[in-house]
């Protein structure tokens, strides 16, 4: 037994000496049955593991309050009653304090940080670890999600702007783990839980209709949703549904830049075309030869409109008191169809053109010049300046699909219950390209962008066009399954141990994808391709950026890019292999579990002590293929043994013991102690064995199916303070010693580019790769690739302090919470998406038929991922947001609400070393929603 798993039972075993001292400080002995979380032990949640009370089923009705008091009382009543560590909100914060997906509601939640780098928030972080390393559950179960961004990195954390916040009724953000909970997170388990029929008055019918406007766009697009609830007169037998659309229009505007390259490199490509200029700055000590140039400056437009449709029906029976069962069906289609344009001046693509170079602060190079000819209709430019302009067409629809059964028997002090269900979710993804270019001169700033020489000519579509390649068209099919059942068993004692649970689970996910890429889309200029008119990037206005970069040219949208490749005469027969091979795999997790837990409890003390014992098995698949096939990239190959669809499997078993404390020292203080080990696992992806590259800027990721789950020894403790109905306050710290901690490594490796056959790209990029020394003339070239590795050790400590008070009569109130995160590896390196600080503050104001509010949070820096494949680990700049929202109830069957999201409109802003490196900066715009809201 290691040494650190000895400290962990030991401090089991104390915190268990504590609670005996307790105990046996209590005369009485008098038995009480918690509620919240630890009254979840007796409820149907399989992510609790056990079967559901009735008079829990009834609690979690009780969200459907009627003012912001009652909804913060209701949040704070789960918290109080908690064995665990545990925060919680209802489906009146979703309502009346501004969100428009529940990531953005749990916002509200101390410990919970968002990732706001594209919109539509996807990523949770909860006490600073990574999304990824949470585990999110529907009613007990998971839900399978398809990757719904061409080119994203699948991670595990739970895309919740896919789920439509009003199918929800409550929320809880589990921090200290029990035995009974699903395995998988480090960081927290988000329960949501949707509404029961047997638990709402028959004949509930409610729901809401609105539009959303986001001022960037300057597009409204609608959205409605309804909710029906029938049981009959004996209460046996229920049904409700839930159904809603969602539309939303939104942008990102910003500045990029795919990565830096030396002058002493560039200098060498330059003086090889003939150009001293660098070198003239060189002697004359103006740059340095260390010095890092940015690759391009690029004027970045991501625009998307989201159409989402929801089906939820939950039919539940109930017999008799000793009976129960529940059946739901979800069903959720989300088009997210979105068209990216990114327009670069190269910097260093061209070293034969560079005039001039102009150094910055800690090295870097935030300035130049390039000189260019541009050509007028021509689709086969040669100049020494390079603008390219990429135009992606990515459709995009996620469908998911669930089957999810529960069934609980109540005996004379005991209960077993039962518990099954498949999700299955899809998205077959397709992405057009269209890569114009234009020849002529240019300045560029790191600062501000670049502006063209003569803009006339730059904003005359006449003078863009496809230079040698056409572009191509690729298609990727992502699947995800989840499939699990359980069984659980609890009996009831009398005396200071009440409640005895074991359970079983077993639990498969598969996660696939099969990439390909077609080639020989025709080439063609822009008026060809379709003519969008000027663009008029109001963000990147807002960014100080360039009229050049305000203002220019653009396609005519989605259909004019997908059309002109795709109308391209006998398009489809030729199919790129290297894309193939490089990025089709498949992997499947299947976890077998099973746990004892000891539920105990006086007047005073309560909590929990049990272990978790887990054996994964983890199958990964993907191709190996022959250098020589990858060199020819071709589908005639001959697998010798060894190479071809290969499979791997590896296997891991973990202990997990968990114990929760609770010491009532008043009525209205409670001390809170928890000790716990648990494990999680790396996204799917990085499990595989691919290799997805970005053949134009030469960067890259792969996956590594060595890898080992994390494992960490957890120490949680919470002080809170309940001072009326409506207040509390409360501190808690959290300390987390991470044996296992999965990182990012970047690695310089010679591959084969697999672009370098495909029609025309030597003439539109490789060459430039060749003079800058980064390829050779066989396309075998150098590529920045970043592929995960087990990582050793890593700790993470901190803790929160929260706050929230109705002051009085009055109808104000505020709820505030500040989180201090300190993450680190045992090399000293940062953990993604740590933010040392952050906080919320949202005071509110509720009297008669009027209510608002408004909220603002603030997170530090923090480090993140790389936005395309391969991309270097970026640093996120701190961020803040301010959002406010206003009802009013107009009767007791009617309202209307307005909410405002990203009233600051604040810039999201990624770099790399130092915050003089600029990586990306975004801006998305402000959102409004006036709703109308209905009740009978």
């Amino acid at each position: 037994m290691s040494h650190r798993k000895t400290l962990l039972a030991a401090s089991i075993i104390a915190t268990l000496c504590v609670s005996g001292a307790l105990y046996a400080q209590d005369t009485t002995q008098t038995t009480t049955t918690s509620t919240g979380v630890g009254a979840l032990t007796r409820s149907q949640d399989t992510a609790q593991n056990s079967g559901n009370s009735a008079a829990n089923a009834k609690q979690l009705a009780t969200v459907t309050v009627t003012g912001i008091r009652a909804s913060l009382q209701a949040s704070m009543d789960t918290k109080r009653n908690a064995d665990a560590i545990v925060d919680a909100i209802t489906a009146e914060d979703i309502g009346k304090f501004p969100a428009t997906n529940v990531a953005e509601a749990l916002a509200q939640v101390p410990g919970v940080t968002l990732d706001r780098s594209i919109p539509g928030t996807q990523r949770v972080s909860i006490d600073g670890m990574d999304p990824s390393l949470n585990v999110s559950l529907l009613d007990g179960h998971p839900v399978a999600q398809a990757v719904w961004l061409f080119g994203d990195s699948p991670n595990r954390g739970f895309n919740y702007s896919l789920l439509p916040p009003e199918i929800l009724g409550q929320l809880e953000i589990i921090k200290s783990p029990e035995a009974r909970i699903v395995e998988g997170s480090l960081g927290g388990t988000v329960l949501m839980h949707t509404v029961q029929p047997l638990d709402v008055a028959s004949g509930t019918i409610s729901g809401s209709f609105g539009a959303n406007y986001n001022d960037m766009v300057g597009s409204s697009r609608p959205n409605g949703s309804v909710f029906y609830s029938w049981h009959n007169s004996d209460k046996t037998f229920g049904v409700d549904v839930s159904a809603g659309h969602y539309e939303e229009f939104t942008s990102r505007e910003g500045m990029e830049n795919y990565g830096y390259t030396s002058v002493s490199s560039l200098n060498t490509s330059a003086l090889a075309a003939g150009n001293t200029a660098i070198q003239n700055e060189l002697n004359a000590g103006q740059i340095k030869p260390g010095d890092q140039v940015p690759n391009e400056v690029s004027a970045s437009n991501f625009q998307q409109t989201e159409k989402r449709d929801s089906v939820l029906v939950n039919l539940q029976y109930r017999p008799n008191q000793n009976f129960e069962s529940t059946l739901s069906l979800m069903y959720m289609r989300d088009n997210l169809n979105n068209v990216n344009q990114s327009m670069y001046p190269w910097a260093t693509n061209q070293p034969g053109g560079i005039t001039s170079l102009v150094e910055g602060p800690n090295g870097i190079i935030v300035g130049g010049t390039q000189a260019g000819t541009p050509c007028l209709n021509s689709t086969t430019c040669t100049s020494t300046a390079n603008t390219t302009m990429d135009n992606y067409a990515r459709g995009s629809t996620v469908t998911t699909k669930g089957v999810d059964w529960k069934g609980t028997y109540y005996g004379d002090g005991w209960r077993l219950a039962a518990d099954l269900g498949v999700s299955a979710s899809r998205n077959p993804m397709t992405q057009a390209n269209k890569e114009i270019y234009y020849g002529g001169a240019f300045d560029w700033s790191l600062y501000s962008g670049a502006q063209y020489t003569d803009p006339s000519t730059a904003n005359n579509p006449a003078y863009w066009a496809d230079n040698g390649w056409g572009g191509n068209y690729e298609t990727i099919l992502y699947k995800s399954r989840d499939t699990y059942g359980q069984v659980d068993f609890s009996k009831d004692f009398d005396g200071f141990f009440n409640e005895l649970l074991v359970g079983a689970r077993y639990a498969s996910h598969w996660e696939s994808q099969v990439e390909n890429a077609f080639t020989g889309a025709q080439v063609l200029t822009l008026d060809q391709i379709g003519y969008g008119g000027l663009t008029n990037l109001s963000g990147l206005s807002d960014l100080g950026l360039t009229d050049s970069f305000i203002t220019h040219v653009q396609t005519a949208g989605y259909n004019a890019i997908r059309n002109a490749v795709l109308s391209t005469p006998g398009f489809g027969n030729a199919r790129d292999a290297n894309v193939y091979f490089d990025n089709t795999w498949a992997i499947q997790q299947q976890n077998t579990a099973a746990y004892v837990q000891a539920n105990f409890g006086t007047d005073d003390v309560h909590g929990n002590v049990g272990v978790r014992f887990v054996h994964t098995q983890f199958t990964s698949s993907g191709y190996n293929v022959p250098t020589q096939c990858s060199v020819n990239d071709t589908f005639d190959c001959v697998f010798p043994t060894g190479f071809g669809w290969v499979t791997q499997k590896s296997s891991f078993t973990n202990w997990l013991p968990a114990v929760n404390v609770a010491w009532n020292i008043t009525p209205d203080l409670i001390l809170r102690g928890a000790a716990s080990e648990t494990v999680a696992y790396a996204p799917y992806n990085e499990m595989a064995p691919y290799f997805e590259a970005n053949d134009n800027v030469l960067t890259a990721a792969g996956g590594n199916p060595d890898l080992k789950p994390y494992r960490s020894a957890n120490f949680d403790s919470s002080l809170e303070w309940y001072f009326n109905d409506h207040s509390m306050f409360a501190a808690s710290v959290f300390y987390k010693d991470v044996l296992n901690y999965i990182v990012n490594a970047a690695t310089i490796q010679t591959r084969v580019n697999g672009s370098w056959t495909l029609p025309g790209y030597l003439q539109a990029a490789g060459n430039a790769q060749v003079a800058a020394g980064l390829c050779t003339a066989a396309g075998i070239c150098q590529y920045d690739v970043t592929a995960p590795v087990n990582g050793g050790r890593a700790k993470v400590k901190g803790g929160t302090l929260s706050y929230q008070q109705a002051f009085g009569d009055s109808g104000f109130g505020v709820r505030a919470n500040y989180t201090y995160s300190d993450g680190s590896t045992h090399t000293g390196g940062a953990m993604p998406y740590n933010s040392k600080n952050s906080y919320n503050i949202a005071p509110y104001f509720e009297q008669g038929p009027y209510s608002a509010s408004l909220s603002y949070n603030w997170r530090s820096s923090y480090l993140a991922g790389g936005y395309v494949a391969g991309a270097a680990s970026t640093y996120v700049d701190g961020f803040k947001e301010l959002d406010g929202s206003a009802a009013y109830q107009i009767n007791k069957n009617l309202s209307v609400s307005f909410n405002m999201l990203n009233l600051l409109n604040s810039k999201y802003y990624a770099y790399l070393g130092s915050k003089t490196q600029l990586s990306e900066e975004y801006v998305t715009g402000r959102q409004y929603m006036l709703e109308a809201h209905f009740k009978f």
